[in-house]
């Protein structure tokens, strides 16, 4: 089948799987994340069924074999929908919001450091070490629909931030627009943006560690993550207020910081990709993740608290050092590079090897 025919069919299976799971999504239906395995599980199975094995390595090799069959292109929009779901890539991100503001802190922590980041290692592996660069990503009009997906999880997401009441769903929804900065370094596709990308998942995994530990310290302590019960926090807890600039500024992307350097490398790629448009919506969109940080700030350190303060709870040490490892790496993964944009590069070689 030539590509003219491979692409209406996989935006067709695209289309309609993601409007099946947009509007599971927005009903808010429990079975949103297991109809999502069921895809994956179902992509899976057709590769399985036109190659014979499922070892990664040997379908790579097999697949380029049958791509031109009808079966290939309907299996990756099954997995791409079903694994886009696991990462929380907007539209899809209908669970992640609730899943983080309602779980315990140790389970949303865990959550925003982890298990988004191993999904768009799958999604990596799929498109460049399974399907293929030129099938996945130049054989399919993916790149500028990956693009746009994530310009628009980054802007509408920081956005919905701005406004919560809440610390927890705050940095839920500024999480799905960080996932919208990975996403955004697939799409570019080039070394600079797949660097940032990968990058990226170590940098915003720390980040999001550190906030969410902070948020676990404030709801032990004061028994609230509401932003208005931070009134006065400064006051009463200093390291933590402390902790949460730290960790603020990385999130912004604030040279010195972890967040700074995987920006830095997405606003590289977008400039050799001749996509400008790309940097100011970089920059713009750190400008709403001041706007949001600051709101925490400004209650913890200007506002005076609405009630009398009391001695707040003191979080146990097996808490408070690993939040205070996390702050610290936001600081030492932005100075020292070696290891987050180190590693990334060269996975990036290793992904992008024999590739023109």
């Amino acid at each position: 089948m030539s590509d003219k025919k491979k692409r209406p069919l996989a935006l067709t299976a695209f289309l309609f799987i993601g409007i099946a799971f947009i509007t599971i999504g927005m009903s808010g239906n429990s079975a949103f994340i297991p109809i999502g395995c069921a895809f994956i599980v179902i992509g899976i199975g057709l590769m399985y069924g036109m190659t014979g094995t499922l070892n990664m390595a040997d379908l790579a090799q097999r697949l380029p074999l049958v791509e031109g069959t009808r079966t290939i292109p309907v299996a990756f929009a099954f997995l791409a929908v079903g694994i886009s779901l696991k990462l929380a890539l907007f539209p899809l991100h209908q669970w992640l919001p609730n899943a983080y503001a309602y779980a315990p802190s140790v389970v949303t922590t865990f959550l925003a450091a982890t298990a988004t980041k191993v999904s768009v290692y799958v999604l990596i592996r799929f498109y460049f070490l399974v399907f293929g660069h030129a099938f996945a990503l130049d054989g399919l009009p993916l790149r500028p629909l990956l693009v746009g997906l994530s310009a628009a999880a980054i802007v509408t997401m920081s956005l919905v931030a701005l406004f919560q009441p809440d610390l927890k769903r705050m940095l839920a929804y500024s999480s799905v627009a960080q996932i919208g900065y990975i996403t955004l370094g697939l799409g570019l596709a080039n070394a600079a943006g797949l660097t940032g990308a990968i990058a990226h998942l170590a940098n915003h995994g720390i980040t999001k560690c550190a906030l969410f530990l902070l948020a676990g310290g404030i709801a032990l302590s004061c028994g609230s993550t509401s932003i208005a019960s931070l009134r006065g926090l400064a006051h009463r807890m200093p390291w933590t207020a402390f902790g949460f600039v730290v960790a603020g500024l990385s999130l912004i992307g604030v040279p010195g910081t972890a967040g700074f350097t995987s920006k830095w490398f997405l606003v590289e790629g977008a400039l050799e990709d001749g996509q400008v448009w790309v940097v100011v919506l970089v920059v713009a969109s750190s400008l709403l993740a001041v706007a949001y940080v600051w709101r925490v700030v400004e209650a913890m350190y200007l506002a005076e608290p609405d009630a009398p303060a009391q001695t707040p709870t003191r979080a146990p040490l097996l808490m408070r050092a690993p939040t205070a490892l996390a702050v610290a790496l936001t600081v030492v993964l932005g100075l020292v590079t070696a290891y987050n944009v180190g590693y990334a590069r060269r996975a990036v070689e290793l992904l992008l090897e024999g590739i023109s």
